[in-house]
Parts: C-alpha cells; sequence; structure tokens
C-alpha cells in the first residue's frame, strides 16, 4: 500500500492529504506563487481547500513565508476554491 502525504494547514493546523491542500510558495528570489503542481522550488507551505480558511490566510501567510504578500495571490486562491 502507498503512503498518502500528508501535509499540515498553516491556518487549521490540521493534518491533511496532500491533494486536499493548496500549496503557496517564496522562491529563493522572494516571489511568492501558488503551486499547482506541488513541486516547485522554494519555501513552501499549505492550505486548506476550503473558503474560510483562505479568507482567514492573510493573517498567516505573511508571517510563514516572512514577506509581504500580493493580493493578486489571495485573488487566485479564491478562485481556485470557488
Amino acid at each position: 500500500m502507498k503512503k498518502i502525504p500528508l501535509r499540515t494547514c498553516i491556518v487549521t493546523k490540521e493534518k491533511l492529504d496532500k491533494r486536499d491542500l493548496i500549496r503557496i510558495v517564496k522562491d529563493k528570489d522572494g516571489n511568492v506563487s501558488v503551486d499547482l503542481t506541488g513541486r516547485a522550488n522554494g519555501k513552501g507551505v499549505y492550505l486548506k481547500k476550503d473558503k474560510e480558511v483562505i479568507l482567514k490566510a492573510s493573517k498567516y501567510l505573511p508571517k510563514a513565508l516572512e514577506c509581504e504578500i500580493e493580493s493578486e495571490i489571495y485573488e487566485e486562491l479564491e478562485k481556485l476554491v470557488k
């Protein structure tokens, strides 16, 4: 049986299947993006695919990635959960 990779949502602290989460990545140049492949290089954090979680993400993402997050990132996340 294949092991299912579990990751922790930075908002809810739940351990979930990687497929139920959205990965946000900060690369070495400091660019933040939504990683749909789950394989982009850089520091990655996970958010549960849930509208409530995405709305709360603005409180947690800048601290987790140690940088400012552009509003486009939040807009992209909101589109993904709709």
